[in-house]
């Protein structure tokens, strides 16, 4: 089901769409963002984050998927693509006692995340996760089945659904006419899936995904 907690954090940040592309070597910046390391978090705002540093603008998303999703204080969440670990950190403030496990890549993230969840962090591939058959009460995945290869993307959406025993939810970039689609082109450093909501919603029934989803775009 479509459901969306994150267009309105996503619409915060203002985007100069050609300075991504004529401030710095777009070749040069994506080649340094898909290592996933410092450059790609805490490095140049022309190469990706520019610096992703705890602010709290995390805890709304956090406090609408647990009324949403009825979560409680024995809920068990996975967060696959966790990054540095700050919406973990705001469902274990707003939830004392739950159980999070984050999953990522990056392993410069996992080393500079929030330090009340550094213990809950495993560094990993998306397409495949070391847990049982129906671990979580919810999986979410936020900005990060686009950077996959479609194959390694198919085997993601295949674990997700694998490890939820009740709630998923996943957020991709998406693009709904040409503008949107430069604009995503321009932006993006680490994308390996541009995909029309369609295509997104046709890749969501090949692999048997049955959970919630939303796109966010680049207007």
């Amino acid at each position: 089901m479509y459901i969306d907690f994150i267009t309105p954090l996503h619409k915060k940040t203002k985007r100069d769409y050609l300075g991504r592309v004529t401030g710095y070597p777009k070749a040069e910046a994506a080649k340094k963002a898909r290592l996933f390391e410092y450059d790609y978090w805490d490095g140049d705002r022309n190469i990706c984050y520019g610096g992703y540093y705890y602010d709290g603008r995390h805890k709304p998303v956090a406090e609408a998927m647990i009324r949403h999703y009825n979560l409680t204080n024995d809920s068990v969440i996975l967060d696959m693509g966790c990054g540095k670990g700050f919406l973990l950190y705001e469902f274990t403030q707003l939830l004392p006692g739950i159980t999070v496990v984050g999953f990522d890549i990056s392993q410069y993230a996992l080393k500079n995340c929030k330090e009340e969840v550094k213990g809950d962090l495993i560094r990993g591939s998306a397409d495949f996760l070391p847990f049982k058959s129906n671990s979580f009460d919810l999986v979410i995945s936020i900005t990060t089945l686009h950077n996959l290869y479609c194959y390694q993307m198919a085997s993601a959406l295949k674990e997700i659904e694998r490890v939820s025993r009740d709630h998923a939810y996943i957020v991709v970039e998406s693009y709904r006419n040409e503008e949107e689609k430069v604009n995503l082109l321009y932006w993006q450093v680490t994308c390996e899936g541009f995909y029309t909501p369609e295509e997104w919603v046709w890749w969501f029934d090949q692999t048997g995904y049955t959970g919630d989803y939303s796109f966010i775009y680049f207007e």
